[in-house]
This record gives C-alpha cells, structure tokens and sequence, in this order.
C-alpha cells in the first residue's frame, strides 16, 4: 500500500510514538530492563523470538538471564516500514545484534545477526505497544571473543557500557527513569 503525503502527516505522531516503541524495545534487551522491555508489549503480547514461543511475561522470564549472562549486548535497528490503520498497525524493523556469549568451557563467543521484526500493533489509551512479534534471521556470524575487558579500542581507557542499573546512563539520564 502506498501513503500519500496527507496520510502520512496525519499519521506522523503515531508513526513516531511505533518507532518509539521499537528503539525502547531495542534499549530494554541492551540494557537488561525488565520494566522497560514490560512497557514495550501489551499484556496479551505474543512474541514468537528465535526458539521461544509465548506471552510479555513468560518472554521477559525467558530473554532476562540470558541477556544478564551475555552482558554486552548491542541492537541497532534500520529500515522501518511502518502500516498503521486506525489503532492497528504493522511494521517491519530490520535489525542488527551483537551478543557476547559465554559458553560452557567459560570463555565467550562474539556473536552477530540480522533480521527483522515483524510486529503487530495496538493503541490503546493513546499508547502504540507491541500486541504480536515474529522474529526472523536473515544471517549470522560466530566468531571467538575478540573483546578485551580491561581495555577499550586501541587498548584505551575508555567508560564501558552495562546493564542496569549500572550503566552510565542510568546516572546521567535525569528523564528517562
């Protein structure tokens, strides 16, 4: 379906509020946020992600100790398409994620991917969430740890990032509690 220009200015404030909710999504799985990644699914969700299958909560019980045990995590989300029709919406979110697994043996693996997210939206009482999720990959790279913890890029001191609440930006970020 193609917008036309008036449709899309009409749509604006909800597109930014969806674009909202995944960059929110994207910052409570980095950050290791159970109260921000609840804030991001309705609480009838449905998220169908990698090899899980389930509701908000059962996904937050599921993705939260895997994500404390990676403890470096980056998602960067890219090309959106977004659909809305009146309090519904679809949109397709490419993406990119870095994971610093550990295995077994104790060491870590450094482990890429990109997909996309295919959600189904909902606003109710003027708030855009995610009411169903599927995640698909489109490719992926393992590769031994390359990360050096005591030392940043070019073996610099430089400030690390967390999870919560330890990172930085739990500190410094006054608005965003």
């Amino acid at each position: 379906m193609i917008k036309t220009v008036s449709q899309i200015r009409d749509e604006l404030a909800d597109r930014e509020a969806i674009r909202d909710v995944l960059l929110r999504y994207c910052r409570a799985s980095d950050r290791v946020d159970p109260e921000l990644l609840r804030s991001v699914y309705w609480e009838d969700a449905e998220d169908d992600h990698l090899e899980f299958s389930g509701g908000r909560e059962e996904f937050i019980d599921y993705c939260v100790p895997i994500l404390r045990a990676m403890r470096y995590n980056m998602h960067t989300v890219g090309n959106m398409l977004i659909v809305i029709d009146g309090d519904r919406a679809d949109s397709e979110t490419y993406f990119i994620g870095y994971h610093s697994v550990p295995r077994e043996d104790g060491t870590r693996m450094d482990s890429f991917s990109g997909g996309r997210y295919l959600d189904n939206l909902e606003k109710r009482d003027d708030q855009w969430r995610i009411k169903k999720r599927l995640v698909t990959v489109e490719w992926f790279r393992e590769l031994p740890d390359t990360q050096y913890v005591d030392t940043g890029p070019f073996g610099m001191k430089v400030p690390r990032g967390d999870i919560a609440p330890d990172d930085i930006s739990y500190r410094l970020f006054s608005i965003m509690k």
